[in-house]
């Protein structure tokens, strides 16, 4: 995936989750925040951003900010990038995949992807990585409830057949290592290792390829 148009300017501040002041130009800006996320370590006043064009006319934030420089490194903060990111890489991924299917209901959850294999499904859950404490990525940066019952319907599906993957996209590069973010949410933490736990898993196969702008790394249990 690539952005096009990309221009430059300066944050400001953040009256809500869903907008930013950004200087650009030397005038003010409102613009949309392409994740709802906490982000303070990202979004500090004087910051340097990236913000693209929008795609609806007339709308009132005229450019999506998806990027921030933090500290000389170049994160990008977009939302919905890891998945689209998935899209283009599932097949590489997956080479058995017949197909690909966005958004699939599995037990009390919608899963992000669904892939369709000779052998049965395979259920992969994108987690979008954004924290970066030290050279270190951690995930999540705040905590996910939602986050932790995605894992629990992994381990479901895994006990009933299925294949599954938490896969987690690191949305910058230049990093030393990935790992829970045990400190703001153990439960996360918890849920990922008790996988190690299941009868029918050999144990946690954990893979590294090269993304636009970071790495991913994908957890299959």
């Amino acid at each position: 995936m690539r952005y096009e148009n990309v221009v430059q300017g300066r944050f400001l501040s953040r009256p809500n989750r869903f907008i930013a002041l950004v200087e650009l130009d030397g005038a003010e800006t409102v613009c949309h925040v392409k994740n709802t996320g906490r982000c303070r370590e990202l979004l500090v006043p004087g910051a340097e951003v990236y913000l693209v064009p929008g795609v609806t006319p007339g709308r009132r934030t005229p450019y999506d900010l998806v990027a921030v420089n933090k500290g000389g490194r170049l994160i990008n903060m977009d939302a919905q990038a890891p998945n689209r990111a998935f899209a283009e890489f599932a097949r590489t991924f997956d080479p058995q995949a017949e197909s690909i299917r966005p958004e699939f209901r599995f037990g009390e959850s919608r899963l992000d992807f669904c892939l369709t294999r000779p052998d049965g499904l395979h259920l992969v859950e994108v987690k979008g990585v954004t924290l970066e404490q030290g050279g270190h990525a951690r995930f999540p940066d705040a905590p996910t409830e939602r986050g932790v019952k995605h894992v629990h319907e992994l381990i479901r599906a895994v006990e009933q057949g299925c294949r599954a993957t938490a896969f987690f996209v690191i949305q910058m590069a230049e990093v030393v290592d990935f790992a829970p973010n045990d400190d703001t949410h153990p439960a996360f933490g918890a849920a990922q290792h008790c996988r190690l736990q299941l009868p029918c898993c050999a144990g946690r196969h954990v893979y590294r390829s090269p993304c636009a702008g970071g790495f991913v790394r994908r957890v299959s249990v």
